[in-house]
């Protein structure tokens, strides 16, 4: 045991995926940068990457969290969107015009606390009804993802909510690196830490590659999934206020698309479907690789055949980029499994 909780979550040496992950991120960034020159590998470009891929980035780390344990949290979009609704209502009513004029050094930090104590209730409830009423994990969060947009449509009455006080934070950047994404790294070295050096990090692998060996072995499954779940709603709730401050606004429906891209990050990042096997660097190299192909195929596509093109063709690479990389991994584990 005392082995595993050493699994190298960072380390591009402890499995092959990753490496050929890594392989796959730089051939599609060399090769838009050949294609598209200077329109692809430009600083203004690069710089436009990287305030965009935080937003679903932040939330693959929510999906990835509930994969190692063998399940999956469709809600966290909706969470997100519950989350940014709740500081959007506070920050209006507490410093907007015509608010209480509370100043900001106070409103915004209560508007935070306010959206992450939200997604925690959200990811709470996702966790009671996995682990405490034993229902299965796609089936709870579809319907708790359907709950909290209904609940957002119910507070705001279908239109958004507008406030531009954090855009400090969505435009914002230190010493030239914008702060979306020291969010995102932040998160991806807390992860890293969490997963690979504390016992709540062992139990979810043990969880999810073994649930009889792992309860035969004294792990308290409803704990370790309320954690997860908790958890997962926590990083919801951190994307939602990434959200709100790069829109200046909140909204029931933003990022609908996000949640499928998000399963397509950790798959793709080697995370499994069924739990137990997954790492910190594939799903980092995932989310790189996701922003260069729809950042290139855009550019791409915008010179050949216009924005409705790019948006086809993008779904088309991502489900091509998707079953190949499947396809490769189960022919390496095949063969792994036939050497031993």
């Amino acid at each position: 045991m005392g082995q595993s909780t050493k699994r190298p979550v960072w380390s591009l040496a402890g499995d092959s995926q990753p490496l050929r992950l890594l392989a796959i991120t730089l051939l599609i960034f060399v090769g838009f940068s050949l294609v598209l020159g200077d329109k692809f590998f430009s600083i203004r470009n690069l710089q436009s990457m990287a305030v965009q891929f935080p937003e679903f980035g932040i939330l693959a780390f929510a999906i990835m969290i509930t994969m190692l344990t063998g399940g999956i949290d469709l809600s966290i979009v909706g969470t997100a969107n519950l989350s940014a609704i709740a500081a959007a209502l506070l920050l209006t009513r507490l410093s907007g015009e015509g608010g209480a004029g509370l100043a900001l050094e106070l409103s915004i930090p209560l508007a935070m606390v306010a959206a992450l104590a939200v997604a925690s209730a959200c990811g709470l409830l996702n966790g009671l009804l996995v682990a405490r009423a034993g229902i299965t994990p796609i089936l709870a969060t579809l319907g708790t993802s359907s709950l909290y947009t209904g609940l957002s449509y119910v507070i705001t009455g279908g239109p958004a909510i507008t406030t531009t006080q954090l855009a400090f934070i969505g435009n914002g950047a230190v010493a030239g690196v914008p702060i979306p994404v020291i969010v995102f790294v932040v998160l991806a070295v807390v992860f890293a830490v969490l997963l690979n050096r504390t016992s709540f990090g062992f139990n979810v692998y043990m969880l999810g590659t073994n649930l009889r060996a792992a309860l035969f072995s004294g792990i308290d499954d409803v704990k370790v999934l309320m954690r997860a779940y908790w958890l997962a709603g926590v990083i919801a709730g951190i994307a939602g206020i990434i959200f709100l401050a790069r829109v200046n606004s909140a909204k029931p429906e933003y990022g609908s698309s996000f949640i499928l891209l998000t399963v397509l990050i950790a798959i793709l990042g080697g995370i499994r479907y069924t739990g137990g096997f997954g790492t910190v660097a594939g799903l980092l190299l995932s989310v790189l690789t996701i922003q260069f192909l729809s950042t290139g195929l855009n550019m791409l596509m915008l010179e050949l055949s216009g924005s409705s093109a790019a948006i086809f063709f993008r779904q088309f690479a991502w489900g091509g980029l998707l079953l190949a990389v499947m396809v490769v991994n189960d022919y390496v584990e095949r063969r792994r499994q036939r050497a031993t």
